[in-house]
């Protein structure tokens, strides 16, 4: 189907007008797509029907067809229709399509251009980098090229061509046989000039004075097999979104301690499932999406996608390759699984990663004396920790039986700055430097939530609808209500107080009208909706003991996503409701959190958001979507997917459309307060 270009032996380059492109090492105009040898016939699905090669930079239009950026564009100059089936098309209609196909575009198999003096196969997005660092053939082509150009450096081939530099090779990190260091194989670089429809960027918008540091997302999707000792076991992970909200995709927005998916430790807040045991739930509801999560069973293979920070622009290498650093590799031993190392683990203020503060005197790790203070972990038996969290790698130390392989990166002369308030320690708890008592960090509480301001309230999103209900009871002085409760304002998520069960022996179960999942307001007069949970209970139990009861509850009805009648126990507690019930509440119940984000001059913020004003759906909540490893967004860590903005510098962000609340975005420089409001994904 796809003709595989012929290779021309060196003869027959140097014979071609034209020097070979140092991306895909083949003979082009410099406006035209790159070339590529493809290993395999490409499907028809992935081709663009303009140049009839595997897309590139593909661009969708509103009628749903796929072109190459370049080809779409160079048509679009002389014609005012769409290739295929000749309807009324501008350039500006179109856009980016999703990251999924770009990064199975990327993943095709390519040859190298130079097979007389390569034999390499390689993913596409790949090849620019082994032409430019591995490939003899590509340097045997720069090296003649060079000595046509300045003759009198016959004889020096060998040495480097003017003007170019040897650039030191990633130090590698042992890793399953691959490189943590160097570019994963599974790695995409995208580029993000455009933004996706729908989708406000403010992560990734560039400015003049962005350009030379940052202009791509590294993201690489990864197929995850989690086994189950109990195959009823639950994941142990929250997830939001859905194709029924405007998040689109299914996002998880935290993982829970202690859980399937914390031992497994490669699942981290902020990756898209894109598949679940062979199933594409990119496009399914949030029902949908939590029924396949929860499908029992010994082993479960995910698909997901996940963003692992901006790439620079210059050199397009880790940060691990600067001079004067050093990789080192590291092996402790544990006598059994619970004995500790003995280190303190931080994350830094400006650079991501996680970094060792102290090794306990007496320690495991102290007694080795090959780990420093100020080390950078880079990985731990075999796990990128590179934009990782102190939780995640005392997670890995505390489930590992013996052997603890650590690939650090040292760097003499360097001060550690201020650590953020979270740390961590290779015990379940952190202990003092003196090994001591152990003392449990905690979060400070934050003490800036509120409810939501008259001017920040909102109508019901399309989908919902919410009724007020009065259930007045006449009872036995000692009869229970019969109800078990959850939430509270005390909750980290400042939930109201809601029904988790109804039980059989209560009158409540006996009269029928209050159900489960119902948000109470109040009892006997009692205002519920600004307590915390224990007082709540305290105010149940004690207006029970009347021989009437009015209860005022409120009951949220989601038309378009009817709840799964799944029973899934939440650690102690009991049923909850499902993320995108918490949507429909109204706004005079919410609890609002500012968060303060500050950055420097070529920094971004680090979030991508959706949704806003559309004349097709109205208004529609702004939702926090991705949350980029390595930003400012990423490290400050109370921003989380699914969170909706609720207003930026005390300006209500009700009624913006993307447009205008992207320029609010950009022009706070340095700091920028958000206002949102963050309910608990569902859990799996």
């Amino acid at each position: 189907m796809l003709a595989v270009m012929a290779d021309p032996g060196p003869e027959g380059r140097a014979s071609q007008v034209g020097e070979l492109c140092c991306e895909c090492g083949q003979v082009h105009l410099l406006l035209d797509n790159h070339l590529y040898n493809f290993q395999d016939e490409v499907d028809d699905e992935l081709i663009c029907h303009i140049c009839l090669q595997p897309l590139l930079q593909p661009m969708d239009t509103p009628c749903g067809h796929t072109y190459c950026f370049k080809c779409l564009e160079n048509f679009m100059q002389e014609y005012n229709f769409c290739p295929m089936d000749r309807k009324k098309l501008s350039f500006q209609q179109c856009h980016k399509s999703s990251l999924l196909v770009r990064n199975l575009l990327d993943k095709l198999i390519v040859f190298c251009p130079f097979k007389a003096e390569c034999q390499q196969t390689m993913q596409r997005c790949e090849l620019e980098a082994h032409l430019q660092n591995r490939c003899p053939g590509f340097k045997k082509y720069k090296s003649e090229l060079q000595r046509k150009k300045n003759p009198t450096s016959k004889g020096k081939e060998d040495s480097p061509p003017k003007g170019e530099t040897n650039t030191p090779k990633d130090p590698e990190v042992p890793s399953g046989g691959s490189s943590l260091v160097a570019e994963s194989s599974a790695a995409a670089v995208v580029s993000l000039g455009t933004a996706e429809p729908g989708l406000v960027n403010p992560a990734f918008e560039e400015t003049e004075e962005d350009l030379p540091q940052r202009t791509s997302l590294v993201a690489e999707t990864t197929t995850i097999e989690i086994h189950r000792e109990d195959p009823e076991e639950e994941l142990g992970m929250r997830i939001v979104g859905g194709k029924d909200t405007p998040l689109g995709n299914i996002v998880v927005q935290e993982v829970l301690r202690d859980s399937v998916v914390a031992a497994d430790g490669r699942i981290a807040p902020g990756d898209h499932i894109l598949e679940v045991n062979g199933v594409n739930i990119s496009s399914v509801t949030h029902c949908q999406a939590v029924s396949f999560l929860r499908h029992p069973g010994p082993v479960l293979h995910l698909m997901v996608l996940q963003e692992k920070g901006f790439s620079n622009k210059n050199s397009q290498q880790d940060s691990t390759s600067a001079p004067n650093r050093e990789v080192i590799h590291v092996t402790l031993v544990k006598r059994d699984r619970s004995e500790p190392l003995g280190i303190k683990l931080i994350r830094k203020t400006d650079e991501a990663g996680i970094f060792i503060l102290d090794l306990l005197e007496g320690g495991l790790a102290a007694k080795n004396g090959k780990l420093s203070r100020n080390d950078r972990v880079l990985s731990i038996n075999g796990q990128d920790l590179r934009q990782g969290t102190p939780e995640a790698a005392a997670q890995i130390i505390q489930t590992t039986e013996s052997r603890v392989n650590f690939v650090i990166l040292r760097q003499s002369g360097v001060q550690l700055s201020d650590p953020v308030e979270d740390s961590s320690t290779s015990n379940s708890s952190s202990s003092s430097s003196n090994g001591g008592s152990p003392v449990h960090h905690r979060r400070r509480l934050d003490q800036n939530h509120y409810r939501r301001k008259s001017n920040y309230q909102k109508d019901l999103p399309q989908g919902y609808v919410s009724h007020e209900k009065t259930v007045a009871i006449k009872k036995e002085p000692k009869e229970s209500l019969g109800i078990t409760i959850g939430g509270g304002r005390d909750n980290k998520n400042k939930l109201p107080i809601y029904v988790t069960s109804v039980q059989p022996i209560g009158c409540l179960f006996r009269d029928g009208r209050i159900k489960r999942g119902d948000v109470l307001l109040s009892i006997n007069g009692i205002d519920l909706t600004h307590l915390n949970y224990y007082e709540a209970v305290s105010a149940l139990k004690s207006n029970a003991a009347s021989h009437s009861v009015i209860l005022k509850a409120l009951e949220i009805v989601t038309l378009n996503s009817p709840e799964p009648s799944l029973d899934i126990k939440e650690q102690g507690f009991g049923w909850s409701p499902l993320w995108i019930t918490w949507l429909g509440l109204p706004s005079y119940l919410h609890c609002c959190q500012d968060i303060v984000l500050s950055k420097g001059n070529l920094e971004s913020w680090g979030f991508s958001i959706v949704g806003g004003f559309e004349e097709s759906k109205g208004n529609q909540p702004f939702f926090i979507k991705t949350i980029v490893p390595g930003t400012p967004a990423f490290r400050d860590r109370k921003l989380k997917c699914g969170d909706e903005i609720v207003a930026v510098n005390g300006v209500p962000a009700i009624g913006m459309s993307n447009s205008e609340l992207i320029p609010m975005l950009k022009e706070q420089r340095n700091k920028v307060t958000l206002t949102v409001v963050s309910w608990p994904g569902s859990l799996v």
